[in-house]
């Protein structure tokens, strides 16, 4: 079982109070769903090769100092890019990879305008990227997507649930 952060810590909703914002409740659908990423296995090996060349390269610091700077970094991007979830988080939709949360990104649900399932190509990547004309790619694996207009920006969201997660985010613009 695994435990949960109370719910004000996840909306930020106690800094919109000390902020004077007005915070409306919105009921949670509690959509949550991760996507596990097959590759940042080949980020973490080549990560551990550098490290165990930096303890062995012990003739010159340089050489031992990029080796060092070079694992820690690919490490921790692997550690970074294992995953992708998507959650729900009262007004806003919370999109973090992980398991080490360093790339982290929230959209509130009055920003969106409109959500449809569609499919990235090649070359919107996998990661995080920014293409001009076609907006910003949260992508881990695969091609399905859901792409959502944000006033005149488009975000997708790369998710091996793209149905189900378009869904949802419908049923959040409802009540408009």
């Amino acid at each position: 079982m695994t435990s949960r952060l109370p719910n004000y810590w996840l909306r930020n909703d106690w800094l919109d109070r000390a902020r004077g914002i007005a915070v409306q409740e919105v009921p949670s659908m509690d959509y949550e769903h991760t996507q596990h990423s097959p590759l940042h296995w080949l980020l973490l090996v080549p990560a551990g090769a550098m490290l165990l060349s930096a303890a062995w390269a012990t003739e010159s610091p340089a050489v031992v100092a990029v080796l060092l700077g070079s694992g820690l970094i690919t490490g921790v991007l692997g550690f970074s890019f294992g995953r992708l979830t998507v959650r729900d988080e009262g007004s806003r939709l919370a999109i973090e990879f992980g398991p080490l949360p360093l790339f982290r990104k929230t959209v509130e649900y009055h920003e969106i305008t409109d959500v449809c399932v569609a499919r990235s190509s090649w070359i919107d990547g996998w990661g995080i990227h920014w293409m001009p004309g076609r907006g910003t790619t949260y992508n881990l694996w695969g091609f399905d997507c859901v792409e959502l207009q944000l006033g005149n920006q488009q975000l997708r969201v790369g998710t091996d649930e793209a149905e189900n997660l378009a869904e949802f985010l419908r049923q959040r613009l409802k009540p408009r």
